[in-house]
């Protein structure tokens, strides 16, 4: 089992992780989640989003789908408004426009045009 400390939006969550053949078992606070992927960190911060463990408006952007970077509209140091268009995704022959969840300044942008990302990679990171 492997001992994590994950902050979100300033804030601590312990986490601990059961890996087997097929899933991975989530242990936060009291409750347990099993997921049916290999990607941890995409894993966690789901539980963390969809859950009452972590805070509204999270400033970590990820792809909610396969594709590739077709245009990146921001840089880090740039103040973008909620609803502001951050990141244009082709996926599936769908232009898919990926906007920012809350105010704040760009803190990372951690992709560039053309790049190929999967589904729960981090895109950006608002403060």
């Amino acid at each position: 089992m492997e001992d994590l400390t994950i902050k979100v939006d300033g804030k601590e969550y312990h986490v601990k992780i059961e890996e087997t053949d097929s899933k991975l078992r989530i242990h936060c606070g009291n409750d347990v989640y099993d997921v049916n992927t290999g990607n941890k960190e995409a894993a966690i911060y789901n539980i963390l989003k969809d859950s009452d463990h972590h805070a509204e408006g999270s400033g970590t952007i990820i792809s909610p789908l396969p594709g590739t970077i077709f245009e990146v509209n921001v840089k880090a140091g740039m103040v973008v408004k909620e609803g502001d268009s951050l990141i244009k995704l082709i996926a599936m022959k769908m232009e898919n426009d990926i906007t920012a969840p809350k105010e704040g300044k760009v803190m990372e942008v951690k992709v560039s045009k053309n790049d190929n990302v999967n589904k729960g990679d981090v895109l950006l990171i608002i403060d």
